[in-house]
This record gives structure tokens, C-alpha cells and sequence, in this order.
């Protein structure tokens, strides 16, 4: 059902604004936008003649005529009048600095947990299967990591698994692979500097 009203609102969501659509038309690709939204991309466009999508990057000449789109208006009505809102752009989509979706197409949302054994990290939207499919109940959740797949375990000098690190009877000491290397060129520096 989430993954159904996200796919409503995402559909009655003006991308220029990102807020639900107000006085929508479908431009000629088939892409909705605000009347005033579109307008005033294309306002910007207008010495160059051709006018684009912004989702699509298709371009248009001369300049389409806009027609109010009837049943999307209808529809957003209806679903105000239910409560539905336009999500918070700021607070759903994933910046450079966060740990994003890896099954959201298009525009990647924050990632909300990763799985340790999926080795995957997923949005409120597509973690819900992990909640109600049995076949996910027994998977480790944690806190949204970019480093699922790069730990070496520092005590035992040697590549662990993300899935491992979660193991309550050990207690790893990881580094980033990255780290480590930089750490193992720094001594092996050192030794030849000695020898020679």
C-alpha cells in the first residue's frame, strides 16, 4: 500500500517544483507539470526557440500550446481532500553526503536501513518487504552504511564481510580497505627506506 501512494504521489508531483500540481498540463512528451511551472522554464528558454522537458530533455518547436490536463486535476483534489501531500523534498531524497536507495530509479531516496545480508541499502518505501515477507525476517538491519561491502577486520589482517562485523560473539576491529592500504604502503615504505 506505501509503495502504491508513493507511485500516486510521485505521479501528481510537479518535478520543477516538487510540490503536488496545481493547474496541471501534460506537455507533449507526456510529462505534467504546474501551469506557472512549465511556463516559466520555458519563459527562460525562449531565445533559443526550442523548448524542453525538463525530465526528459525532449525538445519542442515551436513552443507547445498548454491544456489543462482535467482528470489529473480531479485526482490531486481527491486526494487532498484525503490528506495526501507532497513529500518533503529536503527530507526524502538523498544528497552527495548520504547513503541512498539501491532500488529507487530515477531520483534516489535517503536510505533508511541496510540489510547485511542483501548487502543492499533501502528506502522507508522498499524496506517495507523486509517487514512483512517471511522470507526477509530473519535478514540483519542496521543503520544506512555506504561501506557494506569494503571492511577488513584489522585484528585478523584479513578481509571480513559486512555480515560478519555484525557477529555478537567477536569483537572486529575494522578499517575501510582503503584505509588499510594506505596503512600497508606506509610500512612497506618504511621497510624499504631501511633496507636501502
Amino acid at each position: 500500500m506505501a509503495q502504491q501512494v508513493e507511485v500516486v504521489r510521485e505521479t501528481i508531483t510537479c518535478s520543477i517544483c516538487l510540490d503536488l500540481l496545481k493547474k496541471p498540463v501534460t506537455i507533449p512528451c507526456g510529462h505534467s507539470y504546474c501551469m506557472s511551472c512549465i511556463e516559466t522554464h520555458w519563459d527562460e528558454e525562449d531565445e533559443k526557440r526550442d523548448y524542453s522537458c525538463p525530465q526528459c530533455r525532449k525538445t519542442f518547436s515551436p513552443r507547445p500550446d498548454l491544456v489543462k490536463s482535467t482528470i489529473l486535476e480531479v485526482l490531486v483534489k481527491e486526494l487532498k481532500k484525503n490528506g495526501l501531500q507532497a513529500a518533503p523534498a529536503d527530507h526524502c531524497y538523498a544528497g552527495p553526503e548520504d547513503v541512498a536507495c539501491d532500488v529507487c530509479t530515477g531520483r534516489k531516496r535517503k536510505a533508511h536501513k541496510s540489510c547485511l545480508q542483501c548487502l543492499a541499502s533501502y528506502c522507508e518505501t522498499d524496506l517495507q518487504l523486509h517487514y512483512v515477507s517471511p522470507a526477509f525476517k530473519k535478514h540483519k538491519l542496521q543503520e544506512p552504511s555506504k561501506r557494506l561491502q569494503e571492511m577488513i577486520c584489522h585484528t585478523d589482517q584479513q578481509s571480513i564481510c559486512y555480515i560478519c562485523t555484525a557477529d555478537a560473539d567477536r569483537d572486529y576491529v575494522t578499517v575501510s580497505a582503503a584505509e588499510e592500504r594506505t596503512e600497508r604502503q606506509r610500512e612497506l615504505e618504511g621497510s624499504r627506506q631501511n633496507i636501502q
